[in-house]
């Protein structure tokens, strides 16, 4: 009989094609072998191809769905998607921490104006900076990561990913990066880890960031650490962008 699996959760979108969100998530845990438990942030009407509607779901009902089963599974990774706005995100990392000390929370960025995200108000710029202290890993993209820092002048992705990291760890993703296609790099307290394509076909693919941050929540959840988590974690995410010439991927260790 096989030994029970380790828990982790996601807080995400549910995406009615599959291709991302909350569902894409329990997808990649379960190649894993790690049972995931998720909890739902938004409605989305959409394809893998274009996005319509998306019904928001406050941070109540968000941490209603979560408290029961952080009580009764007790999981140590969290991965975070898209939810309404900053308060919100905020409100609910908040709450994640204090009926479950300790949860180490990797949040991927989801920072388009379809999903009702807007960073640019001053308001909202305050509450992102209280949010970083309560994450273990960030994982923005090179468009984001320039966002996330605060769109300085002077300022490159590399430079903002090494201003984030001041509070939590950060993995600038590859995808697009000017000078490095390809190139992923984690930056943590202890250092730079620069982590290169791979040498496989990849085909574009409707929730990539998706599959990205939950290989690397299950990953971390299997006991590695976060350097090796992150270099598994995208070697995972290459197999599902190679595994098929549509926008929808298919998952396979």
């Amino acid at each position: 009989m096989e030994r029970e699996r380790p828990y982790v959760m996601s807080l995400a979108g549910l995406d009615p094609s599959g291709g991302a969100g909350l569902l894409a998530d329990i997808k990649t845990f379960e190649a894993h072998k790690i049972y995931g438990l998720g909890v739902c942030t938004a409605l989305t009407v959409q394809t893998d191809r274009h996005f319509l509607s998306v019904e928001w779901l406050p941070a109540g009902r968000i941490i209603a769905q979560a408290k029961p089963l952080l009580k009764k599974f007790a999981p140590v990774y969290c991965k975070i998607g898209i939810m309404a706005d900053v308060p919100t995100l905020l409100e609910v990392v908040r709450a994640l921490h204090v009926l479950r000390p300790g949860i180490r929370i990797i949040l991927d960025p989801v920072l388009k104006a379809s999903a009702g995200f807007n960073f640019h108000e001053a308001a909202q710029a305050g509450a992102w900076q209280a949010v970083l202290p309560y994450l273990y890993l960030l994982t923005p993209n090179y468009e984001e990561v320039l966002v996330l820092g605060g769109n300085r002048p002077h300022h490159d992705g590399q430079t903002a990913a090494v201003r984030l990291s001041r509070h939590c760890a950060v993995l600038l993703k590859g995808g697009h990066r000017p000078e490095r296609l390809g190139w992923d790099t984690l930056y943590t307290a202890d250092g730079e880890y620069n982590l290169p394509p791979g040498s496989q076909q990849v085909h574009a693919k409707h929730g990539s960031g998706c599959v990205l941050s939950a290989a690397i929540t299950a990953q971390l959840a299997l006991g590695h650490t976060l350097p090796v988590a992150c270099t598994n974690g995208k070697a995972y995410t290459e197999k599902f962008l190679s595994s098929h010439s549509s926008l929808l991927g298919y998952h396979h260790l």
